[in-house]
Formats: structure tokens, C-alpha cells, sequence
């Protein structure tokens, strides 16, 4: 596993993770819009069940989606721990001088909610799918291609980046930088911070006459041919419905 999608091994694919890369992320799109839709909390519950279980059937362990979601629990533990107390409405307990209201627990169980089901959704399905894989799909589901270049050379080159930021580290290490709590740390913290967005520039402009060299003409061609099948179409069969229903629930409610 790296740090830009959930790998998984040849005996953890299942139906799910075989399907169109086009219908996974319109799935995940429909999904994300429907559920920062709802308000009503058993519809949430019930969307974060959905997400959950879509993960499973995407084969992620247990382990590994709590690993990815931590960072987000955190920061939902403290809107939890701030939001009751910082919105106005009716009074449910006090702790000192600060008052928890009804409506800032309603708030934050919302919207740790619509978090969790979205992130777990687009962990199942997007996650899930190798970063070349995605911006091939983006690119057949006519995303402007300068968006899709701009991923695509970012998942390229972050590595490299990384690189140059750790040669800048070593020859500061070599140097005796000792960081503090000083002007000296600052000014050499920025000081590495500018060294990184000029090297940055130059490879930048090394790849591209690299490119130009190579014939390239602000299109990429697209190698890889995606093939739609039923059983892509049988996926979104059972999600519209299953979205309309929470929708139309939401109405309802």
C-alpha cells in the first residue's frame, strides 16, 4: 500500500473492484452529493451503513480503513468536543461556564456522519484504484484535460519532490542545523522552503522541453481502453435506486 490508493493483492479483488473505474467513481459522486444532501440522522446511519458495507465488498480489512480514517476521527473528536458548546439553541448539560446545546450535538453527530460515509465511500471506490487507472477515467469522463495532466504529473513527480525536499534535509543535517524555537530555524525553514519551489520550477521546466522533444502537444494520448460493460450497468441499477430512496425519504422526513 502506498500513500495514493489502497492496494490489493490478486486474492482481495472482488466484483466490486473489478468494475469500470467510470462507474465506480460516478457511484462515489452520486453517493457523496446524496448524502451531504440528508439531515435526518437514521438516513445518515443508513448511509453510513451502505458505505461500510461497500467497503467491506470492496475487500478492505477492518484494520486498514481505521488506519485511513484516523486522521479524520481525530478532527471530528474535537468539532464534537467544541460544537456542542459554540452554537446557540436549547440546553442540555453544563461543564463550568460553558453550556452544550441540543443543537450543536445534532450538528456535530451530522456532520461526523456525512464525513465518515463519504470518505469510506471514496475509499471503497476510489481509493481503491491506481492513480493512472483514475486519471484515465477522469479523462473518459471528459474531465478538462488540464486537470486531468495536472494529476497525472503530480502522481508522477511527488516522489520526486520528496526526493529534492530529502537531498535539501541532508545537506542541512551536514551543516549542524539543530531546528529550534528561533529566527535561525525560521529563516533556514524558509530558506528550504524556497530552495524546494525553485528546483521544483527547474525540473518543472526540464520535463517539459523533455516532452516537447518527445513530440508532445498538450494532449496526452490515451493508451488504455476502458470497456463498459452489464455488470457496470447492473452496479449503477442498484445504486440509483437505493440513492432515490434515501432522497426521496429525506423529502418525506
Amino acid at each position: 500500500m502506498n500513500g495514493l490508493t489502497l492496494q490489493l493483492g490478486d486474492d482481495q479483488l472482488s466484483w466490486l473492484t473489478q468494475r469500470d473505474p467510470r462507474t465506480r467513481i460516478i457511484t462515489a459522486m452520486l453517493f457523496s452529493l446524496v448524502t451531504v444532501s440528508l439531515n435526518h440522522p437514521a438516513l445518515l446511519t443508513a448511509a453510513l451503513m451502505i458505505a461500510i458495507a461497500t467497503a467491506l465488498a470492496a475487500g478492505l480489512r477492518p484494520s486498514l480503513l481505521l488506519n485511513r480514517i484516523l486522521a479524520l476521527e481525530a478532527f471530528m473528536l474535537v468539532m464534537l468536543a467544541l460544537l456542542p458548546f459554540t452554537t446557540p439553541g436549547a440546553a442540555v448539560f453544563t461543564l463550568g461556564p460553558l453550556t452544550a446545546t441540543e443543537e450543536g450535538l445534532t450538528l456535530a453527530l451530522t456532520i461526523a456522519l456525512k464525513a465518515n460515509s463519504v470518505v469510506l465511500m471514496l475509499l471503497a471506490l476510489v481509493g481503491t484504484l491506481e492513480p493512472v487507472v483514475l486519471g484515465h477515467a477522469l479523462a473518459r469522463l471528459h474531465v478538462p484535460p488540464k486537470l486531468v495532466h495536472l494529476f497525472l504529473l503530480t502522481v508522477r513527480y511527488i516522489s520526486v519532490l520528496h526526493q529534492e525536499y530529502q537531498s535539501l534535509r541532508r545537506a542541512m543535517r551536514a551543516r549542524a542545523f539543530m531546528p529550534g524555537s528561533n529566527f535561525h530555524t525560521w529563516r533556514s525553514l524558509g530558506n528550504l522552503l524556497g530552495m524546494l519551489l525553485v528546483r521544483s520550477l527547474e525540473r518543472s521546466q526540464r520535463v517539459m522541453a523533455a516532452m516537447k522533444c518527445r513530440g508532445f502537444d498538450g494532449r496526452f494520448f490515451l493508451i488504455n481502453e476502458l470497456y463498459w460493460q452489464w455488470r457496470d450497468s447492473l452496479m449503477l441499477c442498484v445504486a440509483l435506486p437505493t440513492l432515490g430512496t434515501l432522497v426521496t425519504l429525506e423529502l418525506l422526513l
